[in-house]
């Protein structure tokens, strides 16, 4: 992280998980903690998104997130003010893991993919900045 304790594009991680491959099929489980940098308190996931829309589109002040191509393939797009980063995800067994502080949407969705996601709370709507201009107001205080 920076030193101003301000995480930027490039602390967002895009992390390898484990894979287990058998001749029936693959499997990947994920241990809150020890698997991803934060204990799982929420799980969802979006599918049948229309050609393109771009989801999300907000900042967490606490909550981290991890996203995951559970099928299929999209764009995270990452900004933290002063910097923009694109990250493809189309493989089940890699995840990206977004900080607090990040503004993030998602885009060019692949017919039929499904984005999972974990959090490290539960929902609130407090925790949420969906107007990016009082994002950027955030990220200057």
């Amino acid at each position: 992280m920076t030193k101003d304790k301000r995480p930027t594009v490039y602390d967002c991680e895009y992390i390898e998980l484990p894979k287990v491959v058998i001749r029936e099929g693959n499997i990947t489980a994920l241990n809150g903690g020890v698997d991803l940098p934060f204990e799982i308190k929420r799980v969802f996931y979006t599918y049948d998104i229309p050609g393109g829309v771009t989801r999300g589109g907000h900042a967490h002040l606490q909550c981290h997130e991890f996203l995951v191509a559970a099928s299929g393939s999209f764009e995270v797009v990452l900004d933290d003010g002063v910097n923009t980063r694109i990250v493809t995800l189309n493989r089940p067994y890699y995840g990206l893991h977004i900080l607090p502080g990040i503004w993030s949407a998602e885009q060019e969705f692949s017919s039929g993919s499904i984005c999972l996601a974990m959090t490290s709370d539960t929902y609130d709507d407090s925790d949420y900045i969906r107007d990016y201009a009082d994002f950027l107001k955030t990220r200057k205080e």
